[in-house]
């Protein structure tokens, strides 16, 4: 019984104007370049996988993509298999043992949102991934940089001024989570100084930060209108290091002048 997949592949090789001649050539040339007769599709072969539903094998379904001038991954998805492996999927195993997983790296497509909460204040910093209500799929081609599962997304409230100007107001962060150690030194200037994503008890906070014994220290920009915060270590979190952001220029608001004044820590309640 044919199957979807041998139709579509001798629908493709018709409208290529291929002959099962031209293919079984074709697949012998491969074969030689890779010196692996895995690859060669002899036409008896081709004529079970149109007619009869048989099942190429990786090495000849690549041959197929090669002569029809096809992505391989799409060959797969007309046999069933999607190469766009979902967390769910992931879900069905658990390997004892703590291991990296790369297994989302190369997905063709990735989720964002489509539709925010009602409930999002453009005004507040906050952490992005919590205001979602509807995702959408859309290629990750256009967005390979957020294939990386260890990052997460933060937002910077309109009426937050505290990295001002180098965060303005309404920029979007991308946060690395795995860098949520407070690093003690060794910048050169402001622009090489780590900004951490820090949640506190009542807000998000994305600044500058110095860890002491007894105290985290939120610090802001020197032009910044905000004042330094300092916290005991159990009022707030640092939830990883700011390694990329999306700002829209030439609209940043103006700070009042009183950001120039020089700015007290507040003191260890």
């Amino acid at each position: 019984m044919t199957t979807a997949g041998g139709q579509r592949l001798r629908v493709t090789r018709e409208k290529l104007g291929l002959t099962m001649r031209d293919v079984e050539n074709a697949s012998e040339n491969l074969a030689r370049k890779y010196t692996n007769e895995e690859y060669f599709v002899p036409i008896s072969r081709l004529s079970d996988f149109e007619t009869k539903g048989v099942i190429p094998s990786i090495y000849r379904l690549y041959s197929l993509a090669v002569v029809y001038r096809r992505n391989f991954r799409e060959l797969l998805a007309w046999y069933g298999v999607n190469l766009d492996v979902s967390v769910s999927d992931l879900e069905i195993s658990a390997p004892p043992r703590s291991h990296f997983s790369h297994a989302l790296a190369r997905t063709g497509a990735v989720e964002l949102p489509v539709r925010m909460d009602p409930s999002f204040d453009a005004r507040k910093t906050l952490n992005f991934g919590r205001m979602i209500e509807q995702w959408g799929t859309v290629p990750l081609v256009y967005l390979e940089g957020l294939s990386k599962v260890d990052y997460t997304y933060g937002y910077i409230g309109s009426e937050d001024l505290t990295m001002y100007p180098i965060l303005p107001p309404c920029s979007f962060i991308q946060v690395d989570e795995s860098k949520n150690k407070v690093s003690e030194g060794g910048w050169r200037s402001e622009y090489e100084r780590p900004i951490y994503f820090i949640e506190t008890r009542d807000r998000h906070v994305c600044c500058w930060c110095t860890l002491t014994r007894e105290a985290l220290i939120l610090q802001p920009h020197p032009l910044s209108p905000v004042q330094p915060r300092v916290l005991s270590h159990d009022e707030g979190e640092v939830l990883g290091q700011v390694v990329g952001v999306a700002m829209r220029l030439g609209e940043w608001r103006s700070v009042p002048d009183s950001a120039a004044a020089p700015k007290e820590p507040a003191a260890l309640n």
